[in-house]
């Protein structure tokens, strides 16, 4: 829950209400259906520590009668960026996908303004896409932006 407080307000200056970020973090793990989370530990002495995370959703196709893997609220902590951390997580995300008759691709999105990430993206092996993203958030508006390309 941490991380993903830390990547709103990183990524795109938004400080989240702790409790709804609280509830829908729980709400993923009581309900599979939802998706899961995947997150990168490290020995630190006797301890294990986390150092980075991901969010993995879903998304039917109708077109290929398949569901897409949806990565989301990515973090890695400041300190273990630039070291791999997200490329093993990636590399998990992918095995496990392609692990499953039911799983067509994996996507993710990125804000437009974090060429630091869209560099680590491509360096897995992702690439744009030609679709863009727009929305209408009725929980977390844009000031006034109703709709948003990513």
């Amino acid at each position: 829950m941490n991380f993903s407080a830390a990547m709103a307000i990183e990524t795109e200056g938004r400080t989240l209400d702790t409790e709804r970020l609280r509830r829908g973090t729980l709400a993923v793990l009581k309900s599979p259906a939802r998706g899961f989370y995947l997150v990168a530990e490290l020995p630190e002495g006797s301890l294990t520590v986390v150092v980075g995370q991901l969010l993995v959703t879903y998304e039917w196709s109708d077109w290929r009668n398949a569901t897409f893997w949806w990565i989301q609220s990515v973090y890695v902590h400041p300190t273990w960026r630039r070291h791999g951390v997200y490329r093993r997580m990636h590399e998990s995300v992918l095995a496990q996908a392609r692990a499953q008759e039911e799983v067509c691709g994996v996507r993710l999105y990125v804000e437009a303004s974090n060429t630091v990430a869209q560099t680590v993206y491509r360096r897995v092996g992702l690439s744009p896409s030609p679709y863009q993203v727009f929305e209408t958030d009725f929980v977390l508006p844009r000031g006034d932006h109703e709709s948003t390309m990513v």
